[in-house]
């Protein structure tokens, strides 16, 4: 259901995301990596503006297109009439379409810049209705409409009066309903702070015989200074409350922030008690405010039951003939801009089983047809990884700070997933250890599929994973690891280096890692991990060495010296543990190396953890585990209890908890008494 009026589901209210197309090439940049975060909330759809007389149309359809295409986001483009042809209209229709991009927001637009008074062009549009009327005489119901609404009355009626007469009121509302005669399914309004005066015009557009759903659109307040601006440019009404509260404290940014986000968040739970179907949020390309405002109504609580799959599924336009994809690789779970640039074209998608991938319909999945949409501007890659490199031992370093939160990100991945939260501090010793890290998922035994960080598939079902490492190291480090790895029957590896010298334990070509049970419907398994697209991978990734970091600095200098060497000479390695209900992934690091990366992988039978304590003594962490009344001893799978510097003793844990998670303990360094047992 690509339209945004077919997606509203009566009693389930909703959110979406506004963005405007910034200025500079570094803002571009930044605002794809924030939508890609946003994107993780489920919003029901996200629209970009349009500039004014076209100023921005190029980028416009460039942000439309890569948020429909390659961040899977269902999209809404602007499209108004100022300064524009009824040509240039028709191609940005076209273009929508080519793209996928099945929903139009109608305006007629804001005079150009400099300009008061607002006229048509020569064989343009007049106005929203205008525009309307022709989408649909060229694209029937190929696209869902949505037009503006104000709650307040357009301000074209008062100019130079505080407030809309009665008369100009019911004006404006007959041209709202014009545009909706004229074929618009949908109206989002302009942003208002008193809901009563959008309780009131809800209930005259339905009075009037405007039956369309009504999204309210909602501007929070990041600063006293732009609040001030944009309520003086749109003359919006300010309840006296909001502006005494504003002002006692406009000196002070945080308090401001403060104030308006409890304002607008107690705005937005009554239009929500009150029928309201969603909201629209004017995230003026800001993210913080916008999900204070939904984590404090509570909405972002269900978003994996809006998740159909682990990752972003693609869209599909209607009447699409290609069958809908349900499983990709692993490889690219960082950078699923990459692997849909890289399938964009295929004539049919992996259905059911990657092994199916054969079909020559799938196309090759080296083509990579549109490279990057964008690369991380180098002043920020110079800040966050392009320090002075004197060995290898400073690579690790950088890395290891990126697992730790210090820095955003890597030339592989932006901030670790929340899933990824429970492995961070072994994923950190590895790193320490020389395990470059940039992909990683735990274990997970039958945790219902509505689960807030490891849920997908919608309500009822069950999901599960295999524990999974990917990580760049030196020959020498793997040697070493092969043969602990060796020792383990149920991991199995697979690496790689820039040349092509391949290895691998596993046995045959694919093995999923992901799957779901469901109600009524085939065991889905969405993930996988393929010995082919493994190798078209590692080109993508180590080539990442070159262009994104060692273009950094001087040709010939030491530290273009070091990442060449890392690039030439180290091995890129996925670790697979099969055990997903008593697995210990980190083992074989732990056997095989001295470095604090043991684990606690016991099995019960149900219940919770509660890891409120977690403390650092003497080289080893406590974890202090609130007991159930139904207790189940574990201890490391086949390790015995007793023995060593320090005492092993059994450990007490809430039934069932690691069907789902896996508990960390590093061992003791001196012999002191630990809830948490040494190697465990």
């Amino acid at each position: 259901m690509p339209k945004i009026v077919d997606k509203i589901i009566p009693g389930k209210p909703f959110y979406s995301f506004e963005y405007f197309p910034p200025k500079t090439p570094a803002g571009v940049s930044n605002l794809y990596e924030r939508v890609e975060r946003m994107g993780r909330l489920e919003p029901l759809f996200v629209d970009i503006t349009w500039g004014a007389g076209g100023s921005t149309t190029d980028l416009t359809l460039e942000l439309s297109s890569n948020f429909q295409q390659q961040f899977c986001l269902e999209t809404q483009m602007h499209l108004t009439c100022t300064n524009i042809s009824k040509e240039s209209v028709a191609e940005a229709l076209k273009a929508a379409k080519a793209n996928g991009i099945q929903n139009i927001l109608c305006l007629r637009g804001d005079p150009p810049k400099g300009e008061e008074k607002w006229t048509a062009v020569e064989g343009g549009f007049n106005n929203a209705i205008d525009l309307v009327k022709f989408i649909r005489a060229e694209y029937g119901d190929y696209f869902g409409i949505s037009v503006a609404g104000y709650p307040e009355g357009h301000i074209d009626w008062y100019k130079d009066e505080p407030q809309i007469s009665k008369d100009n009121y019911w004006k404006d509302m007959q041209y709202l309903k014009e545009k909706v005669d004229a074929g618009a399914d949908c109206i989002i309004t302009q942003l208002f702070y008193d809901v009563d005066i959008y309780n009131q015009w809800v209930k005259d557009c339905r009075s009037v015989g405007i039956n369309v759903p009504i999204i309210p659109g909602i501007m929070p307040i990041n600063t006293y200074g732009g609040f001030d601006r944009m309520v003086g440019f749109c003359k919006t009404k300010v309840p006296k409350a909001v502006r005494e509260g504003l002002d006692a404290v406009k000196d002070n940014d945080e308090a401001v922030k403060e104030f308006g986000v409890q304002f607008v968040t107690d705005m937005c739970r009554r239009l929500i008690q009150e029928g309201a179907p969603g909201l629209h949020m004017y995230s003026l390309n800001l993210e913080k405010a916008t999900i204070d405002i939904l984590t404090n109504l509570g909405m972002l609580k269900d978003k994996s039951e809006r998740r159909s799959l682990p990752w972003r599924a693609r869209i599909q336009a209607d009447g699409s003939p290609k069958a809908a994809e349900d499983v990709r690789p692993i490889y690219w779970a960082n950078r699923p801009r990459s692997y849909m640039a890289r399938t964009l074209h295929w004539d049919e998608y992996p259905n059911g089983r990657w092994g199916d991938n054969r079909s020559p319909a799938f196309g090759d999945l080296t083509n990579y047809h549109l490279g990057e949409i964008h690369i991380v501007d180098e002043a920020d890659r110079r800040a966050e990884w392009g320090g002075d490199l004197a060995s290898p031992a400073d690579v690790h370093a950088v890395f290891g700070k990126y697992v730790d939160g210090k820095q955003k990100r890597l030339p592989w991945c932006c901030a670790l997933d929340k899933e990824t939260e429970g492995m961070r501090a072994n994923l950190g010793a590895l790193n320490q250890a020389g395990f470059l890290t940039i992909n990683s998922q735990p274990r997970v035994n039958a945790a219902p599929s509505e689960d807030p960080v490891h849920g997908w598939g919608g309500p009822g079902g069950h999901v599960y994973q295999k524990a999974y490492i990917e990580f760049f190291c030196s020959p020498e480090t793997f040697t070493k690891l092969k043969g602990a790895l060796d020792g383990h029957k149920t991991i199995r590896y697979s690496a790689v280096n820039s040349k092509g010298d391949y290895q691998s334990t596993a046995k045959g070509g694919v093995t999923a890692v992901t799957w779901g049970v469901f109600p009524d419907r085939e065991v889905a398994q969405p993930t996988v991990v393929s010995e082919e697209a493994f190798k078209v991978w590692k080109d993508e990734a180590f080539g990442l060495w070159n262009t994104q970091w060692k273009s950094l600095y001087p040709a010939g200098s030491a530290s273009a010296g070091v990442i060449q060497q890392i690039h030439d000479t180290y091995y890129l390695v996925t670790v697979v543990d099969n055990d997903f209900v008593n697995g210990n992934i980190f083992a074989p690091f732990s056997d095989k190396f001295n470095i604090a990366t043991n684990w606690l992988a016991c099995r019960a039978r149900a219940g919770t953890l509660n890891k409120d304590k977690v403390s650092e003594c003497a080289g080893y962490r406590r974890i202090k585990i609130r007991r159930t009344a139904d207790p189940a001893p574990c201890r490391p799978p086949g390790r015995p209890w007793g023995g060593g510097a320090c005492a092993r003793r059994p450990v007490v844990l809430p039934a069932g908890v690691l069907d789902r998670h896996e508990i960390r303990g590093v061992p003791c360094r001196a012999a002191a008494k630990s809830s948490v047992p040494a190697g465990g």
